[in-house]
């Protein structure tokens, strides 16, 4: 049995890789990734906090047991049932993030970006670069990172449509997240590049937490990037 959720018989039948049909003449794929389940774990759901966590009820329990007189089979028979369900608590996160990381595709075309998400029900999100007013880069020391897409006002989706590949903290207006992007800074300046050209502005460099964004006022005004 494969593991290659990519490749299962749900997408056998997409016209291209990630996309919901073939790109119109003039269009062509710039990038095309996936999250890093590493990150994902890291990042989504915190994985170092819920082992500490477990850890300390772990302890807890033992330091209790022999402050408390109780017999050591006793002891040992609660922290291994503790230990087993802790196991089983990370194992499910771990399973969860590599099936989000595996079933979602992010692409990058000179005209729009595109999300296939979704572990259960896929969803395909369109966002052409004329819709995104900025982008906000966030990495990590290793260069992994997350791309935050803030659209054209008036653009909204619900947050529970695209959990987790959406801004944390950006609940009422939803930002769409390219999320867990290893080599992010490189995917980032193909994507200011890109979005650039499609709004006749000139790109620049994109570095750790920046943003690009245009002056609609001025359209071929420098890109900003602060």
């Amino acid at each position: 049995m494969s593991l290659d959720i990519h490749n299962s018989p749900e997408h056998e039948f997409e016209a291209e890789f990630g996309l919901p049909e073939k790109l119109p003449k003039g269009e062509r794929i710039l990038w095309q990734g996936s999250p890093d389940t590493k990150t994902i774990l890291s990042k989504v759901f915190y994985i170092k906090l819920l082992g500490i966590y477990f850890g300390l009820l772990l302890a807890y329990r033992l330091v209790t047991g022999f402050s408390d007189g109780e017999p050591v089979t006793a002891i040992l028979y609660s922290a291994l049932t503790i230990l087993a369900l802790s196991s089983l608590g990370l194992g499910l996160v771990g399973l969860i993030a590599y099936l989000i990381s595996s079933t979602a595709v992010y692409t990058i075309t000179n005209k729009r970006v595109v999300m296939r998400i979704g572990i259960v029900l896929n969803m395909t999100f369109n966002f052409p670069l004329k819709m995104i007013e900025s982008a906000d880069c966030g990495f990590t020391k290793e260069g992994a990172g997350d791309i935050y897409l803030k659209l054209s006002k008036g653009t909204k989706i619900a947050i529970f449509h695209l959990w987790p590949h959406a801004r944390p903290g950006k609940w009422a207006i939803p930002q769409p997240t390219l999320r867990g992007i290893k080599n992010c800074a490189e995917v980032a300046q193909i994507l200011v590049d890109a979005w650039a050209i499609e709004n006749n502005v000139i790109a620049r460099t994109v570095h750790a937490n920046e943003r690009m964004s245009v002056d609609a006022k001025s359209p071929y005004s420098e890109a900003e990037i602060a």
